[in-house]
């Protein structure tokens, strides 16, 4: 099976300001001259953590989402990122998985964080998202979804090989956003990604990005540095995965569970 090429952008976010998160991320995709498979951007990259959906959230098939397909268009890969949606009355924190082909899926954040007041403003999801990609199987996830190792929780069968969070985790907290990504990693036996914002937001909350990739042995393989602008592409082995997997098969003693 193909290895996979992942490239991380752990950058500063522009508060409320889409046209300029928009310009911004433009710019730093096209600073990417490797060939990569997946760009993983932050949390709500095109308007920060706002909990003023009413002003900002886009329709399902709004701007953010179109500027996405073109851009994994133009790059031919996958880019994920999250975005404040509108649809059915409703606002949902929607991660958005877009191909070159121009279809897209996506996933709405199923744990809000009450202590930011997000449940007062968005509706939780309540439906998982593991995409089939080049013969990976990969499962994105949302920032505060990190705490929650049932909602994350690999399966006996290993439905899947990776795991993405897609964050704006403050710096007060980047204790637990590391133990908690290498945590996931070894428990579920897969690689896991966890993309950071940087920089202070609207709130006078500061980010210090700390993005990372851990392999299923919940070893970091590649870390990029606090409160540092960068990009950074990383090759995910498959057969190291599975290799390890068969070595080490815990996960055929892993609980049957139903999540309500």
């Amino acid at each position: 099976m193909k290895d996979l090429i992942i490239t991380t952008i752990q950058t500063h976010l522009f508060w409320e300001d889409v046209q300029q998160n928009l310009k911004h991320f433009d710019k730093k995709i096209n600073e990417i001259t490797v060939p990569t498979d997946i760009i993983i951007l932050p949390e709500m990259f095109t308007t920060g953590f706002t909990m003023n959906p009413i002003k900002l959230a886009e329709e399902h098939d709004g701007k953010g989402l179109q500027w996405m397909l073109n851009k994994s268009k133009e790059k031919n890969c996958v880019i994920v990122g999250s975005i404040s949606v509108k649809e059915n009355n409703n606002y949902y924190n929607r991660l958005y998985w877009t191909k070159p082909d121009g279809t897209y899926e996506f996933y709405d954040k199923r744990h809000l964080f009450r202590m930011g007041n997000e449940h007062e403003h968005y509706t939780a999801g309540d439906k998982k998202l593991i995409v089939d990609y080049k013969g990976w199987k990969i499962c994105p996830l949302v920032c505060y979804d990190l705490r929650f190792p049932v909602w994350s929780r690999n399966r006996k069968e290993n439905n899947y090989d990776v795991l993405i969070y897609v964050a704006n985790w403050p710096e007060v907290r980047s204790y637990p956003w590391k133990q908690l990504l290498i945590a996931r990693a070894i428990e579920n036996q897969t690689y896991v990604i966890g993309v950071n914002r940087i920089g202070e937001d609207g709130n006078k909350i500061n980010h210090s990005g700390d993005t990372v990739i851990v392999n299923p042995r919940g070893e970091i393989i590649n870390q990029t540095k606090a409160n540092q602008d960068n990009i950074e592409t990383l090759t995910l082995s498959y057969s190291y995965l599975q290799d390890f997997r068969k070595i080490f098969p815990v996960m055929l003693d892993g609980d049957e569970f139903d999540i309500h």
